[in-house]
């Protein structure tokens, strides 16, 4: 059985941004998408140049290992934007997400970082293989909020992970390639356009090129507020796939540039694509003082309100953040408590240390590590584990995690090993001997503090 790709690859501006900042490319072995970010030309750089180095992947012959050749094809784009922010300031907050599937045969590595998303058809049940890394997922994932609330949330592009140029983990998994199976790789301008429900539907449709189409114009039929991007790849078991590569969006040449005719959506299209305007042939004259003026108190005015509502927003994660407290392991491997939540936003964390293992003030002789911990505290504590407020994150501490240290970790107290070997009482004869009671080994060998093996000692006595 020879598995091989079949698929079709679409990019859109949508119906509101003047220019597209997506990027894709799918070819025989590799299925690549990249959501730019950073507003002007500096989201389209970023990425393009992620989806440059992966690139290459495409034409490699495949490798034992999947999730290594992607590791470092990923390492390689964010190691390039980190150069051209450091040749360049002005792009400083530019990144891209990407979402990938490197496909061998039998096998398929994924990486993923961000929001875009891979969904898997198979058996007639369609799935989400992807986990979005944004601030309303954690919230979602916590329960704080439902997924109707999600939708409509004031944050919901705020990404927890994306290629920035900063040091950054990608998701890598393995899955096994099946005849029959269809993926779907899109940016948030399709899943945030359209309901699950409809694209499940969608993604019946036979052909993979009309399946692209489909999707596309669902997006703008659903607002097309932001760029759209898509791929459908069928896993198929033929002697021969497709082999020549699609590469658009920002990476292309604008080929791929979705039209749709007639269609209701291609006329919204129209009506908001920009007419071009000729050019004027009138004589320059001197603009109104007064009119300058106006305009630039408009500007101002208008830069004042996009500064009070970012500071709004900004005041309003940081009071909900700073609300939150977690254990996890800290400096030294220390158990502590961190006011926040795990993880960071762009390089900055989104946490603080707000106490150690001892409470503040209070008396504590041993710090509780983490590698003292038996297994299932130890992975929780690892992982973070969130409370409602600081009284609860010392109560699981003392009341929870010290009883639960293993009993390795606990040492004899030294009076017990200190205390030199009692010399036996001469003989005496059984008539003079006096009655006495023999000490109890509880009472007389018991440490003060925490023993796990405590010795029992005989009580000396008489003999005949």
């Amino acid at each position: 059985m020879t598995l091989v790709l079949r698929y079709a690859a679409r990019s859109d501006r949508g119906l509101v941004r003047s220019s597209n900042q997506d990027s894709v490319y799918a070819g025989p072995r590799l299925l690549a998408l990249a959501d730019g970010m950073g507003g002007h030309a500096a989201g389209e750089v970023a990425s393009k140049v992620v989806i440059a180095s992966l690139a290459p992947l495409d034409d490699d012959d495949p490798s034992d290992d999947l999730l290594a050749q992607l590791r470092e094809a990923v390492q390689n784009g964010n190691a390039a934007i980190a150069e051209l922010v450091q040749q360049d300031p002005d792009l400083d907050g530019m990144g891209t997400t990407l979402t990938a599937v490197l496909f061998a045969g039998s096998r398929m590595g994924v990486v993923h970082v961000g929001d875009s998303r891979a969904y898997l058809m198979r058996g007639g049940q369609f799935s989400q293989i992807t986990r979005d890394d944004s601030f309303v997922n954690e919230l979602l994932e916590q329960g704080r909020i439902t997924p109707e609330e999600a939708a409509v949330h004031p944050q919901r592009s705020l990404l927890l992970k994306a290629l920035t140029g900063h040091e950054v983990e990608p998701s890598l998994t393995v899955r096994e390639a099946r005849a029959g199976d269809r993926y779907l790789i899109c940016s948030d301008g399709l899943s945030g356009m359209v309901s699950d429900e409809t694209l499940s539907e969608a993604i019946q449709i036979p052909d993979p090129q009309a399946c692209a189409d489909r999707m596309i114009e669902l997006a703008l039929k659903g607002g097309g507020t932001d760029n759209v991007t898509v791929i459908i790849a069928d896993v198929v078991d033929v002697d021969f796939g497709e082999d020549a590569p699609i590469v658009g969006g920002a990476a292309g040449d604008g080929s791929d540039e979705f039209h749709q005719g007639d269609s209701p959506a291609a006329r919204a299209r129209a009506l908001t694509q920009p007419a071009p305007q000729p050019r004027p042939e009138v004589q320059p004259q001197q603009e109104d003082p007064k009119v300058k003026r106006r305009r630039r108190f408009r500007w101002l005015a208008g830069a004042v309100v996009v500064l009070i509502v970012l500071a709004a927003a900004a005041i309003a994660t940081r009071y909900f953040v700073l609300s939150q407290y977690y254990v996890g392991e800290g400096p030294g491997e220390e158990v502590v408590i961190y006011r926040g939540v795990p993880g960071s936003v762009l390089g900055i964390d989104l946490h603080a240390f707000e106490q150690g293992s001892c409470p503040p003030g209070g008396l504590c002789t041993d710090k509780l590590l983490v590698p003292a911990l038996q297994e299932d505290a130890r992975i929780a504590v690892k992982n973070g584990v969130k409370k409602d407020n600081l009284d609860d994150a010392r109560k699981y501490i003392d009341d929870f995690l010290r009883p639960h240290k293993q009993l390795a970790d606990c040492k004899p107290n030294s009076s017990s090993t200190s205390t030199p070997p009692t010399e036996p009482a001469p003989p005496v004869s059984s008539s003079a001997a006096a009655p006495s009671t023999p000490a109890s080994p509880s009472s007389a060998n018991q440490p003060a503090g925490r023993d796990c093996s405590t010795p029992t000692t005989a009580a000396p006595g008489g003999g005949n």
